[in-house]
């Protein structure tokens, strides 16, 4: 039982071989306790002295030589068979452990390349996803993928470790040992490039999809800024209009911010994969949000303008609203005026009676309305819309008609002086 050759032929089968001598060990245990102690009897009863009837009972009486030293020749002789026994039994542990570890070796590097196999067709028959969610989705289960895989290479590494101590011992023929080493290197090579592979496959679909949202985000806050830019509520009053303004110059400044987003989409087109890349659909988008930023900075400079000129317009009514009740005030006020007889009345008239005043008022005023003037031939010019109501407005607004009725009273009052200073000459 101790020199047979037979190892097993798989790891199953040489764990089979272990347990049957096991028992063997056992029994070469519990047998070496008996022939120990029978050989210590053997000894000690060879040793007492007239001991001739022991020897014949161990066949040491006459015919069997009479002589203590077989006892102990032969005592020698079991003890040594004992001992040869012993190492025979661990020969052929040793043996039985290395063939051991030999079919664990192989049955790993099988298990190894069935799961190799299994995440080859895994890979294989794995998409890239078709929209942003989805992919992301993939990635993280390829980033698990690629946790069990490291898991995975540091127990192929161990096992090439014991491989290579397999080959040292020099126990067994290395060339199945290094052939299915070789094998599972390479199989492992070629799945690490296919994941690599995978791995950039979702990185540029990834890459696509995402540029895809920014540029659909985009796209969304283009449209919803050119509705704003495009509204045609410019305020009923200097107040709204002011507000509405302040509000357009915010608009303004945020379209100016997304304009290096809007430049660098060709930028991030030309970084993707050429598949993504070089599709008509990808440059398209391009060109359309270029458009679509450039209306809206059209439509923003055209709404500031529009909102100014409304402002201008409202200023301009409140100026000439002004300058009419001041026009009103002061027709009523000349038209009320009496022109004295009496020499010391029209003096009084003449000095204290605000013409002094008045001719200030007027200067003033005429500066008011020469503003207007220039404010609606600008208003006029640039085409606004309410040109024909801005023209009519300002000529409503009839200074001259003021003018002309403090120079007549003045000229009456001057009439006036000059009779009563002739009268007071004669």
């Amino acid at each position: 039982l101790l020199v047979s050759k037979d190892l097993g032929k798989h790891l199953l089968e040489v764990g089979g071989l272990l347990q049957k001598h096991g028992l063997l060990e056992a029994d070469i245990s519990a047998q070496t306790g008996g022939v120990q102690a029978l050989n210590a009897a053997a000894l000690k009863f060879s040793e007492l002295e007239g001991g001739g009837g022991h020897q014949e009972m161990f066949g040491l009486g006459e015919g069997g030589g009479g002589d203590p030293q077989i006892v102990c020749n032969r005592v020698n002789h079991v003890q040594t068979c004992l001992g040869g026994l012993g190492e025979l039994a661990a020969k052929r542990r040793k043996e039985l452990e290395d063939s051991r570890q030999l079919w664990a070796f192989f049955q790993e590097m099988e298990e190894a390349e069935a799961w190799i196999r299994e995440k080859e067709q895994i890979l294989a028959s794995k998409t890239c996803g078709r929209d942003l969610s989805s992919v992301l989705t993939l990635t993280n289960k390829h980033k698990s993928m690629l946790g069990e895989l490291g898991s995975r290479r540091a127990g192929g590494h161990q096992a090439m470790k014991k491989g290579e101590q397999i080959l040292a011992k020099k126990r067994f023929s290395p060339g199945g040992i290094q052939e299915k080493m070789r094998e599972v290197r390479l199989r492992w090579k070629k799945l690490e490039e296919v994941t690599g592979l995978h791995q950039q496959r979702l990185q540029e679909a990834l890459n696509f999809f995402q540029f895809s949202a920014e540029t659909d985000d985009l796209v969304a806050w283009l449209q919803d800024t050119y509705r704003i830019v495009s509204s045609d509520d410019f305020g009923h009053d200097d107040y709204s209009t002011q507000a509405l303004l302040r509000k357009h110059r915010a608009v303004v400044d945020e379209v100016e911010k997304h304009r290096a987003a809007v430049v660098a989409l060709r930028r991030q087109l030309s970084l993707l994969a050429a598949e993504h890349r070089q599709g008509v659909g990808g440059q398209i988008r391009v060109v359309e949000v270029e458009q679509l930023y450039g209306e809206v900075v059209e439509g923003g400079v055209l709404r500031q303008q529009w909102l100014q000129d409304a402002l201008a317009v409202y200023r301009m009514g409140g100026e000439v609203h002004a300058c009419e009740v001041w026009v009103d005030e002061k027709e009523q006020w000349l038209g009320g005026m009496e022109v004295p007889e009496e020499l010391d009345e029209v003096e009084v008239v003449q000095h204290r009676g605000g013409f002094e005043s008045l001719d200030q008022e007027m200067r003033g005023g005429m500066g008011r309305i020469l503003d207007v003037n220039q404010v609606v031939q600008q208003l006029v010019d640039g085409g606004h819309p309410s040109s024909e109501e801005v023209r009519a407005c300002q000529d409503h607004l009839n200074w001259n008609r003021v003018v002309e009725l403090v120079e007549r009273k003045k000229d009456q009052l001057s009439s006036v002086l000059k009779i009563q200073n002739y009268l007071l000459e004669c």
